[in-house]
């Protein structure tokens, strides 16, 4: 065979094969974006939005751990700020009033509480992905036939009886700072006794008459199915809770594709969305992840 031919064939193979290897490259490093682990609360719809956020960032080509039910507010932040954590959806006045320790607004504005809950957090090493679009706010409930048998629809209307009744809280609202002590201070409120215990064994505590009151979640279904009265909070002591999805910003800038995938969740659930995929793990029993998925699907976000 001439030389120069099989130069000229050596020359194309090579190519051929630089190119192969180039495109290679390419598609193990958009397949191969690493892991990320996301946290979440205590409660049923912490579970299905953790699991919400880890599908979108599986479609992105992440590995995704999502560690359902790791702990309380603290516990996922600071997770988030030794980077143990990557990813989880935290409410406003939580992250307002418990994490960075701000002082109540003499009127609370949804979009003050916003404004510097995202200002704070910044300077902390954290940022806002994506706003849910629904608020789930932390409210004082009692079963709707008490509550009217004794004329209480306030939270003020418990002063007269809060010395014979016993609370059940989630493990945070007993104790931090926008919970049950600021209920207290500006209610002048002392209940007989406080049981703080998870979310499930609260409403079920309230179900079955083992407690009288309780700090109910505005989303959850449970407040109808147990035929509960959500009291208004007439001395506004409860600030705004909107659900936001929190990175730490080092992951962030490391990762701007998982910033995109978490930013098409923006205002994507209301509130009554949310209380019926709530609904779905109270009622029906369905798994969290599977909720979050066909949810995703049914709303464009991902194929199914």
């Amino acid at each position: 065979m001439n030389w120069k031919i099989l130069l000229t064939t050596f020359v194309v193979l090579a190519v051929i094969l630089s190119g192969c290897t180039e495109s290679g490259s390419e598609d193990r490093a958009d397949a191969e974006k690493g892991k990320v682990v996301i946290g979440s609360k205590l409660f049923q719809e912490s579970f299905i939005l953790a699991h919400m956020a880890g599908i979108m960032l599986e479609e992105e080509g992440y590995e995704v751990d999502v560690q359902q039910g790791l702990g309380g507010t603290l516990i996922n932040y600071e997770g988030l700020k030794q980077g143990t954590v990557d990813v989880y959806v935290e409410y406003t006045g939580t992250a307002y009033s418990q994490i960075l320790k701000e002082p109540p607004l003499e009127v609370w504005d949804p979009e003050v509480v916003y404004q510097k809950s995202e200002e704070g957090l910044n300077a902390d090493g954290v940022v806002i992905v994506a706003d849910l679009g629904f608020e789930d706010a932390y409210a004082l409930a009692v079963k709707k036939d008490w509550g009217e048998e004794n004329n209480v629809s306030d939270i003020s209307d418990l002063e007269e009886y809060a010395s014979e009744l016993i609370i059940g809280t989630d493990p945070e609202f007993a104790n931090r700072e926008d919970g049950l002590p600021r209920i207290n201070e500006l209610y002048g409120l002392e209940f007989k006794a406080v049981k703080p215990t998870v979310a499930n064994i609260m409403y079920e505590a309230i179900k079955n008459d083992e407690v009288d009151v309780v700090s109910a979640y505005t989303t959850d279904t449970r407040n109808e199915l147990f035929d509960l009265r959500i009291l208004n909070d007439d001395k506004n002591a409860l600030p705004p809770y909107d659900a936001i999805i929190v990175m730490s910003a080092e992951f962030a800038d490391a990762n701007p594709d998982a910033v995109a995938a978490l930013e098409k969740l923006e205002g994507q659930i209301d509130t009554d969305t949310m209380r019926g995929l709530n609904y779905q793990f109270d009622v029906e029993k369905r798994d969290a992840e599977d909720i979050a998925r066909d949810y995703l699907i049914e709303s464009g976000l991902i194929e199914a």
